[in-house]
């Protein structure tokens, strides 16, 4: 009898070490084909064999990470919100992640749940990109007072001046602005918004001395001073 417990504990052990062997020669051979699919660039190769990749290594697998990337980049953005979320459960605090989650809820038209993302993401870094994207969706649901606190907030972060905004002028034509002069639009905004006008020309004069050809404060100091 103990004979025959120990050939059976021998095939099982067998049968788990063979187990992990296969598993990670197809690891190795779907890594590889992915790699050749980055080379010659075919991303439905690549997405294709990520999830394969995520279906052998497991939940807590980081090509949940790689494919939330991919579908983002590729403007797919409900596939890029849900893989983000469910790296979210994992890692609450993933910045990428974060920022991706709150960019496609805002693309999918899910304004108010983007604004909550946003609110935990500059939280936690304090850039005033985040900051600025938060009052502009505070602003856009009619939350005026918790959109001035914000960009309060955000006028107080010092900045490097890299980031860009662009504005629609009209249906023909847009135009970057630097993020340091499409804060001080953004409150003179909401600041007509709370009746507070002379704030609001301040603000818009603002915005001109740190971009002097930014067409929309200008527009707005001429209606106002009407």
């Amino acid at each position: 009898m103990k004979k025959i417990y120990s050939i059976m504990l021998a095939l099982m052990t067998g049968i788990g070490v063979f187990a992990q062997v296969d598993k990670a020669s197809e690891l190795e051979l779907e890594h590889r084909v992915a790699d050749l699919a980055k080379r010659v660039g075919d991303p439905s190769v690549v997405t294709s064999t990520f999830y394969r990749i995520i279906a052998l290594e497991g939940e807590n697998s980081t090509f949940k990470d790689s494919l939330a990337y991919i579908y983002f980049s590729a403007r797919q953005f409900a596939p890029s919100f849900l893989m983000a979320d469910e790296v979210l459960q994992r890692e609450p605090e993933h910045l990428e992640m974060l920022e991706i989650k709150a960019v496609a809820l805002e693309s999918l038209g899910a304004i108010d749940k983007s604004a909550e993302v946003y609110e935990k993401l500059f939280s936690l870094t304090q850039n005033n990109f985040h900051g600025y994207s938060l009052a502009k969706l505070q602003f856009g649901i009619k939350k005026y007072q918790e959109a001035y606190k914000t960009i309060q907030k955000v006028e107080g972060i010092n900045d490097t001046g890299t980031y860009k905004v662009n504005f629609v002028i009209n249906q023909n034509k847009t135009q970057q602005v630097e993020l340091l002069g499409a804060i001080p639009y953004l409150k003179g905004l909401i600041e007509e918004e709370l009746d507070l006008i002379d704030a609001a020309k301040e603000s818009y004069q603002k915005s001109l001395t740190i971009q002097p050809d930014f067409i929309l404060p200008k527009n707005k100091i001429e209606a106002l001073s009407q």
